[in-house]
């Protein structure tokens, strides 16, 4: 595993790029954006962990459990606050 952490650690900044850019072209609607926003979020939590692990003895997990708790918030606020708003304004 760890023979292929350099390439790994290239692999992020391509990955993260082209994370934000998907959400960027989805942020008409309101769906996309808020679990492309998510995925992003736990895109960058696993590149931090993935670095943390790789270069830092496992020491950056709690900094990426940040960046998963924040791709769980969007997907709460979705579905809890706009999601319904929605649905509401349809009828």
């Amino acid at each position: 595993m760890l023979e292929w952490r350099l390439e790994g650690v290239f692999m992020i900044m391509p990955t993260v790029a082209a994370a934000f850019h998907i959400t960027w072209l989805g942020r008409k609607n309101a769906a996309n954006l808020f679990h492309n926003l998510a995925v992003s979020s736990w895109i960058c939590g696993n590149a931090v962990w993935m670095i943390g692990e790789f270069f830092f003895n496992d020491s950056f997990r709690p900094f990426a459990k940040v960046f998963f708790s924040i791709g769980v918030m969007f997907l709460a606020v979705y579905y809890f606050g706009v999601r319904p708003k929605e649905r509401r304004l349809r009828r």
